[in-house]
């Protein structure tokens, strides 16, 4: 089972990402209070001692700001969490993976989406496009209609990311908001969570 400790900010934060190697991190390109640059992305990047690759979170962003922060952060990954549909995607021109965000109501099915190498599965919101740090009802999902790789996100946390790998069979956990205090990437958390993921057998 994958890991992303997203929300990437500080040269503290990866140091505890440097020790204890979450498959990725995330890095916010949208104007959040966890905005970095394409620039500190690319710095803290450069940071990194282990395996972990690095994912840009982008919100109905131009598509050439898209492609230079790719090129500026070296980025593994781009996640398209706002209305981008499968035109943007397929005119996106990045040399990486693509994954795209489905923000889930209760009841919504879950789409097959041309064109994504992944789908994310997040809290709908009408007044935040992610980072709510809460889950959606994990029991009104409607049908799976994509057979692309999973990623589960929204609410994750130590106590419940157990029932939503059993329940949605990820191939990957989001999570942020759980794993700090007081907006800042909490070492103990990071390792609660990560410790639990890969002791789920």
């Amino acid at each position: 089972m994958e890991i992303k400790i997203c929300g990437i900010r500080r040269e503290d934060d990866i140091r505890i990402i440097n020790k204890y190697e979450p498959e990725y991190i995330g890095f916010i390109f949208a104007p959040t209070r966890r905005y970095v640059s394409p620039l500190t992305a690319a710095k803290l990047s450069a940071m990194l001692t282990g395996d972990t690759k690095t994912v840009g979170v982008f919100v109905d962003a131009p598509r050439e700001v898209v492609r230079e922060a790719v090129r500026t952060a070296h980025l593994d990954a781009v996640q398209l969490h706002g209305s981008e549909d499968e035109e943007y995607i397929k005119n996106l021109g990045v040399d990486c993976e693509i994954w795209k965000a489905v923000r889930v109501r209760d009841g919504d099915d879950i789409p097959n989406i041309n064109g994504a190498d992944k789908i994310l599965l997040d809290k709908y919101s009408e007044k935040e496009l992610g980072g709510t740090g809460r889950t959606f009802d994990w029991s009104s999902v409607g049908t799976v209609k994509t057979d692309k790789p999973l990623i589960l996100a929204g609410g994750l946390n130590k106590n419940n990311v157990r029932d939503g790998i059993r329940i949605f069979s990820p191939v990957c956990v989001d999570v942020s908001s759980s794993v700090e205090t007081d907006g800042i990437k909490d070492e103990i958390k990071i390792k609660e969570f990560i410790d639990t993921v890969r002791n789920i057998e």
